[in-house]
């Protein structure tokens, strides 16, 4: 795959609004535990750059996703990993089902402002006893009269603190002859109004390890009201819409962190040029040169997948495998690269400000969000034919 200079341009303009309007605060809202998504999002939105691939009649640009990817390999040049998946989950995670699936009125309110920046979106699957078994989501989402009235919780929620909106898969009937796959629905919810949370949802900040930039939430619905026009698509389909969301999801995994792979290996190589060791540079250690070269081949096969996957998406055909793939082997990649550069790094590896430190930290989501490595590995083991699954 090619980048054309249509391509070019789109990089080369998020990464001057990168170096413009993020890079200078990165450290700052490392610090703080959060960003300014509206912000941020509204300047990149002035961009066109939250919606490369959604339709025109809705403010996007209506290109194919080589552009999305195109966009997504050049995040890499913000120094964490939190601002890129917060912004990754605007275009990629909660707006395509949407922009596929919602009727007009829906694009109208939910995905035009997204499109333009002016409302922050969130991805409401995962809970605390089911995210990477989806079908396993307890919230419900019951009738009563033209609303659905929402009861449950999501967990793991990024933009949460400060999201507009929220689409939500929820059950909306109960499970026939057991079958938990055709009695969900994608619901779009509103989770605040005026900056306001509505009523019923209340919100706790969850702290963790690493993508500190980017706020996480544990959130609580208490009946809540929702216009069942608010359903994307026919009702029951959501884990199928979900399903065909996640690939997307698992194709900008895997191009965010390539680029930021590599980079990580440069930089690494560029320290050892200036770090001795008994007498002689430890970039002219051949157990050193080696180990780049090792890890430089498996991250170009990453990308080479990636580029495959990509065309192949782009021309209709089912990347269901190779999205697989892809969010596996990136996961794995982005263990073993920052382990083995921070290694080298040594004690400077170690301090908490160093980019490979915090690399090692936020890579390490790679393999556990979106689907773990376990999971990832069960959806190829029945696509490849290895392993049965319920209907068998």
């Amino acid at each position: 795959m090619q980048w054309t200079h249509e391509h070019q341009e789109i990089q080369r303009s998020l990464k001057r609004y990168i170096e413009a309007e993020i890079n200078p605060h990165v450290d700052e809202w490392e610090e703080a535990g959060i960003f300014p998504a509206h912000q941020v999002f509204k300047g990149l939105g002035n961009l066109g750059l939250l919606g490369l691939t959604k339709p025109v009649e809705f403010g996007g640009a209506g290109l194919d996703y080589s552009y999305a990817v195109a966009m997504a390999e050049t995040l890499h040049n913000i120094p964490c990993g939190g601002i890129p998946m917060a912004i990754g989950v605007q275009t990629d995670m909660c707006t395509p089902a949407l922009a596929r699936f919602g009727s007009d009125e829906l694009r109208r309110e939910f995905l035009a402002p997204a499109v333009r920046g002016d409302m922050v979106g969130c991805i409401g699957v995962s809970e605390p006893g089911a995210g990477s078994d989806v079908s396993s989501v307890r919230t419900f989402a019951r009738k009563d009269g033209d609303d659905y009235v929402i009861n449950g919780e999501k967990m793991w929620i990024t933009n949460s603190l400060q999201a507009d909106w929220m689409c939500m898969l929820a059950n909306t009937g109960e499970p026939v002859n057991g079958n938990k796959h055709h009695n969900k629905s994608l619901i779009m919810v509103r989770l605040r109004e005026n900056g306001k949370l509505v009523p019923g949802i209340t919100v706790n900040k969850i702290r963790k390890i690493g993508m500190n930039s980017s706020d996480t939430g544990h959130l609580f619905f208490d009946n809540v009201r929702v216009p069942q026009r608010n359903r994307i698509g026919d009702e029951g389909k959501g884990f199928i819409y979900q399903m065909q969301q996640f690939q997307e999801e698992r194709l900008f995994a895997a191009a965010s962190n390539s680029g930021g792979l590599r980079k990580l290996i440069d930089l690494t190589i560029e320290y050892a040029q200036q770090r001795e060791m008994f007498g002689q540079r430890l970039a002219d250690m051949q157990w050193f040169q080696f180990k780049m070269g090792e890890l430089a081949t498996e991250v170009e096969c990453l990308r080479a997948l990636l580029y495959r996957a990509t065309e192949m998406y782009v021309s209709g055909q089912d990347v269901h495998e190779l999205a697989t793939m892809c969010k596996l082997k990136s996961g794995r990649m982005s263990r073993q690269v920052s382990d083995t550069c921070l290694q080298f790094w040594g004690g400077m590896g170690f301090t908490w400000d160093n980019r490979v430190s915090r690399f090692y930290r936020d890579g390490r989501l790679g393999s556990i969000g979106g689907g773990a490595d376990e999971v990832m590995l069960g959806i190829l083991a029945k696509l490849m034919g290895m392993a049965k699954t319920k209907r068998d």
